[in-house]
This record gives structure tokens, sequence and C-alpha cells, in this order.
């Protein structure tokens, strides 16, 4: 009885055949900060039936703002497994992969390969080497992608969209990573951003070099929409995304 109450919301909305679609689902959410863990959550809720999580950290007190795995009861503790924990407390029908592992992005096909194909990979890391060779390897598999862009210093959620990396403006990850993918040969690399000029604000000695500053509500915003779209997608209530191409320099 537990169960059907459980997704008994879902099928009012995704019907029988649309939740079947979710639970048999893999997707992989690659950073469990504030984005990715709150996604993680929003995806073993929406009935997705498989989740890889992956972060190389464990949880620290300045994590507590925003991310959904950080509790004063989960300081020093690995992020993926927290979330692993939580997603079983959440779906215990949701299989779950954690993994603590650092992306390489000269290793990324020996670091993601061994791991369950999945149907969908969400990037919720906030490094952008790593960022493009994630791209590069969901191209050259053929795996669709959504990518997070930055949240630090923004301050309204309204100003949140999707949209194609090139048609970004007033974020600074995108900016970078639009030159990247120009000069890469990446094309079709769908990102979650936000138009809104980012904040310059500075605390009692603190530089622009330091730290970026995060909102509590932000981040998790972010990670709700990129679960809502995948999910939708998943479930076949919208068309589903074309994998981002990569066509080598010189080729």
């Amino acid at each position: 009885m537990v169960v059907n109450e459980r997704l008994s919301r879902l099928r009012l909305v995704l019907g029988d055949d649309g939740l079947e679609r979710l639970q048999e689902a893999t997707v992989l959410v690659l950073g469990l900060g504030g984005v990715g863990s709150s996604c993680a959550a929003a995806l073993a809720r929406g009935g997705v039936g498989s989740l890889v999580v992956l972060d190389e950290d464990v949880v620290e007190p300045s994590n507590i703002n925003r991310q959904t795995v950080a509790l004063v009861s989960t300081i020093g503790r690995v992020k993926a497994e927290v979330m692993a924990e939580m997603v079983a407390d959440i779906n215990p029908d949701c299989r779950v992969v954690p993994r603590q592992l650092y992306i390489s992005p000269e290793r990324v096909a020996e670091d993601l390969d061994p791991l369950p194909r999945p149907d969908y990979v969400i990037d919720c890391i906030d490094t952008i080497s790593q960022k493009l060779a994630i791209a590069q390897w969901c191209a050259e598999r053929g795996l669709p992608l959504l990518s997070s862009m930055g949240a630090a210093n923004k301050l309204d959620p309204t100003r949140l969209a999707f949209a194609e990396v090139q048609d970004t403006r007033n974020c600074p990850m995108s900016q970078v990573i639009r030159r990247e993918c120009r000069r890469r040969g990446i094309t079709g690399l769908e990102v979650l951003f936000s138009d809104e000029r980012p904040v310059q604000v500075a605390g009692p000695g603190r530089t622009k070099a330091q730290t970026l500053g995060s909102m509590s509500y932000q981040p998790p915003i972010m990670g709700q929409m990129l679960a809502g779209l995948a999910i939708r997608r998943l479930a076949g209530l919208e068309a589903m995304v074309e994998p981002p191409r990569w066509v080598a320099r010189g080729a």
C-alpha cells in the first residue's frame, strides 16, 4: 500500500506508460553540490528507477546553506554515500550506484565507461575542464546531456532558462564554455543558465579571487529544474533532446 501511495500522485500526471518509462530509466548525476544533490533527490521522488551519483568530496560545514546532502549530522561524510542513503529513504525501489570519484578530464572515458550506461546525463560539476570533457564523452557515446552553468553570485531564480550554450549571456562560466566549445568542435550542448548579471558583493576581508558566494535557494532550484526537464523527457511528455555533437578539429 505504501508503494502505491508513493507513486500515486505521479501516476495521475504521467499515466502508467510514463511512470513505467521512468522506472526503467537510468540517470547519471555528476556532482552532488547544491545543484546536483537537489537534482538527484528530485529524480528519486519523480520515479526514476536507477541513479548513478558521483562526487569526489565529503560534506563540509560551508555546504549546509544550499546542499541537500549537507546536515550537521553528515559533516565529514562522503557525499555520494549520503546521497545514496537519502535516495533509499525517499524511494526504496530506486537502485543507486554511488561513487566517490574525481573525474579527470584526461581520463573521463576510463572513469565513466565502467559505470552503468545512462539514458540521461546531468552534469552539475563546477569545473570547466571537467564539463567540457563530459560533453565530449556524451557526444562520442550518443548520450543526452544537460549541463548546469554557474549559480554563484546570482539572486533571482526567475532569470533561469534552458538554452544551447552559444545562446547564453551574462554567465561567466558559459562565456568560457562557449569559447571552448567553438575551439574544440562541440555543438548542441544544452545548458541551464541565468541571464542575471552576477552580483559584486564582497564581505569583510574578502577578495574577488576567493570562493564565490551562493544563496540557499538558487542551486537547489536549478537542480529541481534539471530533474524536471529530464523527467518530462524520459517519461515521454516532451521530445528527447539530441546528444551534443563533437567533430575533431582537422577531421
